[in-house]
């Protein structure tokens, strides 16, 4: 996978990294804030959204549907949403973009009503396999044509019609397909009840309670838990402020932690615990991650990041850990090639269905800049070095979180690290390069 206009970047060694980073609102939580106001009766207003490639390819796609979106500034945005069940046949196919959050929600909230919509996206969502998601919504009496046995797009999808309550059981730890399958149960006559056994994100559920949805989440005497949702549900518009997201700060994090004489300050940062699963591990691995001002909006549990220069020592992730952090493995494995010792990192497999295969990526760029690693199964060691070497070119094959993992690495080892692309940076985190600019990195073509 290439992008014909793309535009490598190298990152190199300079001083230490000072300042405050005001990072983005959280993706999963802008995404759920579009598609559930398109969804309720009545007027969403939404502050602090991300103002992505991904959230706006969504917005895009529910305004095909009849929803109403108004950008009314920077982050704030009004949705006059239709009401569960009155989405129409969109006029066009619904282009993606880079978004499989988007899209794959999308899928579920429309599953159970009866209208046809085609889903498409760039040549990396393309690649993604949607039978995860829309193979478990045929349970509602959702039928679908896609490309291939993994159902790659361009994908039609037709939704039920009079779709009935379901009890199913969610046995890979992906809140994308619990989520898809809540936001389906909403138009289904009855109780569904959804169980899985990893504890993943929990954004849609509390967003669904927000918004007025009957829906309740009890642990499971095995493990996990089950979510009930009542349907047909009635939505009602409310107010969404939208915490700044972890997965971004992630970067930063990094870099601070491994460039020497650093010290950086992340405020308002999601400190939702199934999102921190990442702070948590640099935390045992030695990082000095200050976190100030714990306080609660919407629900949702924020605080404030100071982060310094640290010595890191290698650890073993879980993993019962991935669900927290699945987004971060390749920082984390950046980070590791600055640690003490090994790091071990368990149960990756969720990795190879992301924006590219993760894990293979990953473990291309380790070896182009000349870190150690082996691989078992989906399990990933990384031998941490006194000096990175550095001075390799990655392949990032369209996906943002590899391009901006291994520009980190480049701040710190002794040559640059190039990316041969960063345009779809801007699919989720569009103000990376000036505030890593404005904190002292050094970036520029190669």
């Amino acid at each position: 996978m290439h992008n014909a206009n793309s535009a490598p970047l190298a990152a190199r060694r300079a001083g230490p990294l000072k300042g405050t980073a005001q990072v983005p609102g959280d993706k999963s939580i802008s995404q759920r804030a579009l598609i559930l106001g398109a969804l309720a009766e009545g007027e969403t207003r939404i502050s602090g959204l991300l103002e992505s490639g991904d959230v706006h390819s969504t917005a895009g796609a529910l305004r095909g549907f009849g929803a109403e979106l108004t950008a009314e500034g920077p982050g704030r945005w009004r949705v006059k949403g239709t009401g569960v069940g009155n989405w129409k046949t969109p006029g066009a196919d619904l282009d993606f973009g880079n978004s499989g959050t988007g899209s794959r929600l999308v899928m579920g909230a429309m599953a159970t009503t009866p209208i046809t919509a085609t889903f498409t996206g760039d040549a990396s969502l393309r690649s993604r396999p949607m039978a995860r998601v829309v193979a478990p919504l045929e349970a509602f009496g959702v039928t679908y044509e896609g490309q291939g046995p993994k159902a790659l797009m361009p994908l039609k999808l037709h939704g039920a019609k009079d779709a009935k309550a379901i009890t199913a059981h969610v046995a890979t730890a992906s809140a994308q397909v619990k989520s898809a399958l809540l936001l389906a149960a909403l138009n289904a006559k009855g109780t569904s009840k959804i169980s899985q056994d990893a504890l993943t994100r929990d954004h849609s559920e509390k967003m669904l309670a927000a918004f007025g949805a009957k829906i309740t989440v009890s642990p499971r005497a095995e493990g996990g838990e089950v979510i009930t949702v009542e349907g047909p549900a009635k939505l009602t518009g409310c107010s969404v402020e939208v915490p700044r997201d972890p997965s971004s700060a992630a970067f930063l994090m990094a870099a601070a932690l491994i460039v020497p004489g650093s010290e950086i300050s992340l405020p308002a940062i999601l400190l939702n615990p199934r999102r921190t699963g990442l702070i948590q591990t640099l935390l045992e691995m030695g990082a000095r991650i200050e976190i100030q001002n714990r306080r609660s909006s919407g629900g949702e549990e924020i605080g404030d990041l100071i982060v310094r220069h640290s010595d890191l020592n290698g650890v073993t992730v879980p993993a019962d850990r991935a669900p927290s952090m699945i987004d971060e493995y390749p920082i984390l494995s950046v980070a590791a090639a600055f640690a003490r010792g090994k790091t071990v990192m368990l149960g990756l497999d969720e990795l190879r269905v992301k924006e590219s295969d993760r894990l293979e990526a990953i473990i291309a760029g380790l070896k182009a800049n000349g870190v150690r690693y082996s691989v078992s199964g989906d399990d990933l060691t990384v031998e941490g070095m006194t000096e990175v070497p550095g001075g390799g070119t990655v392949t990032t094959h369209l996906d943002h979180r590899i391009a901006m993992s291994f520009l980190t690495m480049g701040l710190a080892s002794q040559k640059p690290v190039t990316v041969d692309d960063v345009t779809m940076i801007a699919t989720s985190f569009p103000e990376y390069q000036d505030l890593m600019s404005g904190l002292g990195a050094v970036m520029e073509a190669p």
